[in-house]
């Protein structure tokens, strides 16, 4: 018969990479409130500007042997990009020589701020091999985890991404597909994306269906000369609008969101979407490529798929996304508030219960 685990501390101290993330954040928050967890802060990595966390300087090696009697557990969620494999090793080797727990929840299979993902791989092979507990958010991503690698992993839903509610209303007038390609990331496909919604938007008009398309990107962004072919390729469009701006700000960004019908996930390769889960929680259906395991996080009518680079495909599954009636937007929001509410304490209770496996696993 195994050994059961220990229960966890009253309060459990969690070193999580990064604390100040969002996710982590919204992901402890029921546990933090109920006094089952307490988050250490993130380090200030030297030289950094105010408030930035990364490079994680928990995940370095010597600072863990250094601080080990202010935490329990390690939990490990982004940033690893920023050590090499090596330094993650030594991370590992770090708490095994300690007796600190780690847990590595798995948000990404493939790094979407890359295109060589050589080192990335070998990077997730150190701290999927290396943890004493993983998680991750999908049945899909938890099948390939386990086909790679032959790890279990807990499957824990994303939690809310929406804290406040939007001043934005729900658009009026024709349709409105929208896209956000914010600094054009290695994984956007943004070209191809645009392209695929013209053609959608100009078939519906075709077909007596008012339709516009809306680009928003940001003025700072990673390849200027693919943000001028795609400024002129939306000027020439009498259906479609380009949005130039400074990087939005929270509130900015829901409300760009909620003014849309749907919004486009313009990714060329990915696992699981924070993007996905905001629109969700406002409201706005989703049309999302057949890549990763975006389709998993809800598996309700509000995300339609299309096969990436098939522009027929595209129009296919917008024209069933639009096939619903116009819902009441605030109505369905505040459902979704309830439903994130709902969920918490459930998300809560399964990572304490993976915490409570891995320091079984450490102190057994």
């Amino acid at each position: 018969m195994p050994q059961q685990a220990p229960m966890v501390p009253h309060t459990l101290r969690v070193a999580a990479i990064p604390a100040a993330h969002d996710y982590v954040r919204n992901v402890t928050a029921e546990a933090r409130a109920s006094g089952r967890v307490l988050l250490l802060d993130d380090p200030h990595p030297m030289g950094a500007p105010a408030g930035q966390w990364w490079p994680p300087v928990m995940l370095d090696a010597q600072w863990l042997r250094a601080h080990t009697p202010l935490f329990d557990l390690v939990h490990v969620h982004f940033g690893i990009e920023s050590y090499t494999v090596g330094e993650l090793a030594d991370t590992v080797d770090a708490l095994r020589s300690t007796g600190r727990a780690l847990v590595f929840t798995v948000h990404d299979l493939e790094n979407p701020q890359l295109v060589d993902q050589t080192r990335y791989q070998q990077q997730l092979s150190v701290l999927v091999e290396g943890a004493d507990e993983l998680i991750t958010l999908t049945p899909g991503a938890a099948n390939e985890i386990l086909q790679r690698w032959g790890r279990e992993s807990a499957v824990i839903p994303h939690p809310r991404v929406l804290v406040h509610q939007p001043n934005g209303s729900a658009p009026v007038g024709p349709v409105r597909i929208g896209v956000h390609l914010r600094d054009l990331r290695p994984n956007i496909a943004a070209q191809a994306t645009v392209e695929a919604m013209i053609a959608a938007a100009t078939e519906l008009n075709r077909e007596g269906r008012p339709a516009i398309v809306v680009v928003d990107i940001n003025d700072r962004v990673r390849d200027e000369a693919l943000r001028d072919r795609l400024s002129s390729i939306v000027h020439s469009s009498p259906l479609a609008e380009w949005n130039e701006h400074p990087r939005y700000s929270d509130a900015q960004l829901a409300v760009s969101i909620t003014a849309l019908d749907v919004e486009v996930l313009p990714y060329r390769h990915g696992t699981h979407s924070g993007w996905l889960e905001l629109c969700w929680d406002l409201g706005v259906n989703v049309l999302s490529p057949d890549v990763g395991f975006y389709r998993e996080q809800h598996r309700d009518d509000s995300v339609g798929v299309f096969s990436i680079g098939s522009q027929s495909s595209f129009a296919r599954a917008l024209s069933v996304l639009l096939a619903r009636p116009r819902e009441n937007r605030a109505a369905l929001r505040r459902g979704r508030a309830d439903a994130r509410r709902a969920a918490a304490r459930t998300i809560g209770d399964a990572q304490l219960a993976v915490y409570e496996r891995a320091l079984g696993r450490v102190h057994a």
